[in-house]
């Protein structure tokens, strides 16, 4: 991508690459289950699970498979906004969204070689 393409992408972003800004929509989003995921109790957790389980015709499942199931459930369930809508409001009010980043989004920053 030419630097004037670059250029555009970032003004048209506030001043964010359509990169980053998927990167933190993500961790938002991610933030947003793991918020939720914690105030469930084992039970809740395992019962969310089971009825994954139950969805996907699994048999005996691992602790991390029943997690994950849970997990993947609960974000189905979890009304989150459509990432077009997400950046509009996160461009109004960044921060706002920034205080429930994790940092994962910050993997997707490129790296400079070290020299």
């Amino acid at each position: 991508m030419s630097e004037a393409d670059e250029a555009r992408r970032s003004s048209e972003s506030g001043g964010e690459p359509d990169e980053i800004l998927r990167a933190k929509y993500l961790d938002y989003c991610s933030a947003q289950v793991a918020d939720l995921l914690l105030l469930l109790s084992p039970d809740q957790i395992y019962l969310l699970a089971q009825e994954a389980a139950e969805e996907a015709e699994s048999g005996d499942l691992s602790y991390e498979e029943i997690v994950r199931l849970a997990t993947d459930r609960l974000s189905r369930k979890l009304v989150l906004p459509p990432f077009e809508l997400w950046v509009q409001d996160y461009r109004r009010h960044p921060a706002f969204y920034d205080r429930y980043l994790m940092g994962f989004w910050e993997s997707e920053l490129p790296r400079t070689p070290e020299g």
